[in-house]
């Protein structure tokens, strides 16, 4: 069972009160793309064995879409940081580095 904690209300949970949301930092493409453009955005998502990027909703809390890094393999959670971020924020990705030496990095 994963323990998360929602970094909008700072609420420490179950999974249960949680709903994942699939994987973070997809770049959308719209009108004007390319048909592969489209189909890599609608269809294709990595399932990682190791550290995932994921969205996850605080759906019997506050409601708002939040993302999450995680290892796929053992359940550990990095941290968890606010949807409108673009890319992973600098400590957790040092809390990754830091239990995972070998991991490649973000991307």
């Amino acid at each position: 069972m994963l323990l998360l904690e929602c970094p909008y209300c700072g609420v420490k949970a179950e999974e249960t009160e949680f709903h994942a949301g699939g994987e973070a930092h997809l770049k959308r493409f719209g009108p004007g793309s390319t048909d592969d453009e489209f189909t890599s955005y609608m269809f294709d998502r990595k399932n990682p064995k190791g550290v995932h990027f994921e969205r996850w909703r605080h759906q019997y809390g506050c409601g708002k879409w939040f993302l999450m890094a995680r290892d796929t393999a053992t359940l550990e959670v990095f941290g968890t940081y606010a949807a409108q971020t673009s890319e992973p924020p600098a400590d957790i990705i040092a809390k990754i580095k830091a239990r995972r030496p070998a991991w490649e990095g973000y991307k």
